[in-house]
């Protein structure tokens, strides 16, 4: 192993050997920097390329996560607790052979981008682990990027260069190097698929819909999350954070400065005194992308909605999806705290005083689709699970879905995952026992994780290689189900269009139908939403 050795453009690095779930080798590369660790005057700002390093890095040990509350599912509940490092901007590579003079044999390049709410986690192994989706001839990326107010603080002020979507530009950094690097794993670099879930899902939306990314991927799987979400949007924080952290001062610039020299600990305390307040399902995040003033290194400019009507984005081939009861993660907590989430029931797009008679007015009306003649009850945990899957994940989905048929040249497929195995570990975790899957589930058939098992040639081998199928199937040839001679995938996925919004059922069997179930209550929104002029929120 010590003479596995791949030169990048940075130096040289060393790697080791690792087994697939049939035991089959890969090599893997780890912690690799892709970025200068952004401390000091470049915290908040545009990353900036790695330096060249000396001698061997050491690519056999991971990098540190980005310094957030990470998640610990060990234990009765999820914990969250202070860890990381503001040098944490790594990924990891996984390929089967490294590229030699006259080697033509590139493989499809497949890059990855973690969930957390924009607030937590990493490319760690134990949840995203490697060893299913390399059974198959691709080369796998995956990365970290800034998270929380280091990520995602947004300044109005292109002269201060701190405009927001830190986080965002990471990835177009991680997808810029791969371009330059991955060929050298032998990967190739004219076709790239970016693929994420949850918070990483609509990362991948928004680079779609970003100019800076023209070129640096060819297709995009986006997995429970979309720029349409509500949670995917972050609100203007400055003054506030400036406040908890002991940095109120007289402008931004001073306030930028402060920021930049406290200690990293002090800033994520401050952070996280407006994270533990308790909002709706329709709450906007309190640090994620936004919409940036005009400057060179600006994301988006326009709200995505925009973007997408115009057909100004990136036309690669599209893959949307989601879980069949995505809200089951916002039953966690305990009965109090879902009770105050169930006070307000509106999107927050919908921009009405939550003491005004038209926000009641619209707020009982969602009661009384959802309960009935009931008050909201945080004991109907069915009840409350549907409808934190529409507000929060399912109708932003749908938005985006129906905007991209209408203007996409490319295809643009819908699925939604309905099979429930002993791979579904979020819905273990939060102890729901009703029918439906998870937000996260999904992660469980794609990646190893530390949360489940199986035994080979069962009913969860069988749905992992279903999954990986489908999956490396899109990222090779832009089409999930390319023939019908494959005995795991033995139906035809039709792209969705706005006549027919075609979509895959991937439950026990794979089910192609037009028209998902869930649209019969997202009609209820569209007709509630009609004639508001919904903010997603202001343009920073």
């Amino acid at each position: 192993m010590s003479d596995l050795i791949c030169i990048v453009e940075q130096g040289p690095i060393r790697g080791q050997i690792e087994r697939d779930m049939d035991g089959d080798p890969f090599l893997s590369f780890l912690g690799i920097p892709y970025a200068k660790p952004p401390l000091g005057k470049l915290r908040f700002k545009p990353p900036q390329p790695a330096e060249k390093w000396q001698g061997i890095h050491d690519g056999t040990k991971e990098g540190n996560p980005c310094y957030s509350l990470q998640v610990d599912f060990r234990g009765k509940l999820p914990k969250f607790r202070l860890k990381g490092s503001e040098n944490c901007l790594v990924l990891n590579v996984f390929t089967h052979q490294l590229f030699k003079s006259g080697t033509e044999n590139l493989c499809p390049v497949m890059v990855f981008v973690h969930g957390g709410a924009f607030m937590t986690g990493s490319c760690s192994r134990t949840t995203f682990g490697p060893e299913n989706l390399m059974t198959q001839d691709i080369v796998l990326v995956l990365m970290n990027y800034r998270l929380g107010a280091l990520g995602f603080l947004s300044i109005d002020d292109s002269s201060l260069q701190a405009t927001g979507n830190a986080g965002l530009k990471d990835q177009v950094l991680a997808l810029k190097w791969v371009q330059k690097n991955i060929k050298q794993f032998c990967g190739d670099p004219s076709n790239v698929t970016l693929f994420g879930q949850s918070s990483g899902s609509a990362s991948v939306h928004y680079l779609v819909l970003s100019p800076l990314t023209k070129g640096l991927f060819h297709k995009a799987i986006m997995q429970s999350g979309t720029a349409t979400c509500p949670w995917a949007r972050g609100s203007n924080n400055l003054v506030e954070i400036a406040r908890s952290s002991g940095c109120n001062r007289k402008n931004k610039r001073e306030i930028l400065e402060c920021l930049q020299k406290i200690k990293v600990k002090r800033l994520i305390k401050a952070q996280n005194k407006k994270f533990a307040r308790i909002s709706g399902p329709g709450a906007q995040a309190h640090f994620g992308p936004c919409v940036e003033v005009r400057n060179p290194s600006a994301v988006i400019t326009q709200e995505p909605m925009v973007i997408i009507n115009s057909g100004n984005y990136n036309h690669v081939p599209l893959m949307f999806g989601y879980t069949s009861l995505e809200g089951i993660l916002n039953t966690w907590g305990t009965r109090c705290q879902v009770k105050k989430k169930l006070r307000d029931l509106l999107p927050y797009s919908f921009n009405y005083d939550k003491k005004s008679a038209k926000f009641r007015e619209l707020n009982q009306k969602v009661v009384q689709f959802y309960f009935g003649n009931d008050k909201p009850d945080p004991r109907k945990k069915e009840i409350v699970a549907q409808l934190f899957t529409d507000v929060t994940f399912l109708r932003g989905i749908f938005q985006a879905v129906k905007g991209h048929v209408k203007t996409c040249q490319k295809p643009v497929y819908l699925y939604r995952m309905s099979i429930e195995s002993e791979l579904n570990a979020f819905k273990k975790i939060f102890k729901y026992e009703s029918k439906g899957v998870c937000h996260g589930d999904d992660v469980c058939y794609i990646f190893k994780t530390e949360h489940t098992k199986y035994s080979a040639k069962s009913y969860e081998d069988r749905s992992i290689r279903r999954f990986v199928k489908l999956w490396t199937n899109f990222a090779k040839t832009g089409n999930p189900i390319p023939s019908n001679n494959d005995e795991l995938l033995t139906t035809y996925w039709y792209p969705a269009s706005e006549k027919y919004l075609y979509f895959l059922d991937i439950g026990e069997e794979l089910i192609a139908d037009v028209d998902p179930p869930d649209m019969n209550r997202l009609r209820f929104w569209e007709e509630l939403s009609k004639g508001i002029k919904e903010k997603y929120s202001h343009t920073r």
